[in-house]
This record gives C-alpha cells, sequence and structure tokens, in this order.
C-alpha cells in the first residue's frame, strides 16, 4: 500500500516535469547556476591550473562549516515540532480509542531520535568542530 502510494506520487511528479515548461524551465535555470557559480569560483582563485581549484575547493569547504551550526540548530528544531505535533496526534488517537495507537508512537520516536542524531552527526561528517574544518 505504501509502495503503491509512492509510485504514483513519483509517477505524478514525473509527469508534473514533463509536462509543465515552467518547472522544466527551473530546472534549466537552476542546473545553470550551479555551473555558472562552480566556473565563477574556479576561475577566482588568484592563480591558473590547479591553484585555482585548490582555492575554490577551500572557500567551498568555509563556506559549509558557517552553514552546518544552523542546519544542526534547524534539525533540533524541526525535532522539537514533530515531538510536539505527534504528541498531539497521540493524544488525539489515544481519546478515539484507535487501534495504531503504539505504531504512532513509535514512528513519533524514531523520527525524533533520527533528527537529533543527524544533528550529532552533521558537523561529524564534514570533519567541523566549533565551526573550524578538521578534516583536512
Amino acid at each position: 500500500m505504501i509502495f503503491a502510494n509512492l509510485k504514483n506520487g513519483c509517477k505524478r511528479a514525473c509527469n508534473l516535469v514533463k509536462n509543465s515548461r515552467a518547472v522544466r524551465f527551473c530546472v534549466l535555470v537552476a542546473v545553470c547556476l550551479t555551473f555558472n557559480v562552480a566556473t565563477a569560483l574556479a576561475q577566482s582563485g588568484g592563480g591558473a591550473g590547479y591553484e585555482a581549484g585548490k582555492n575554490a575547493i577551500s572557500q567551498a569547504s568555509e563556506q559549509i562549516a558557517q552553514y552546518v551550526p544552523i542546519a544542526t540548530k534547524l534539525c533540533y528544531a524541526i525535532a522539537g515540532v514533530v515531538a510536539i505535533v505527534g504528541a498531539i496526534s497521540v493524544y488525539v488517537k489515544m481519546n478515539n480509542e484507535e487501534q495504531d495507537v503504539k505504531k504512532s508512537i513509535m514512528m513519533i520516536i524514531g523520527a525524533c531520535v533520527f533528527l537529533i542524531a543527524a544533528a550529532q552527526a552533521l558537523p561529524l561528517f564534514f570533519g567541523i568542530e566549533d565551526g573550524v574544518i578538521t578534516g583536512f
């Protein structure tokens, strides 16, 4: 049942992309902008050849290091919202004496644990400690 709904949703999304000129245009613009930014970063390194690429990668890694604490806090905030909304939905299900209360509780706890673990692992994945990249 779940996979059938997922399959139908994917088909609808693919049809939307195929049939909508606006969506195709937006995807094209996003791809072009990505390549233009990558080219500009590679060329603004101040050197020729490998130095320019090295400087561009350094700048990109420093910018990622600046966004990781924000993404971590965002994961914590999303986990809090999921917990509050989940608690309310479990309360409503318990009052209505529905059958799948345990399943809902486990799903909400799993989502919160995943978000908190992701927030903890995000800086470790990029090798960032206290806003400084240590992995390189």
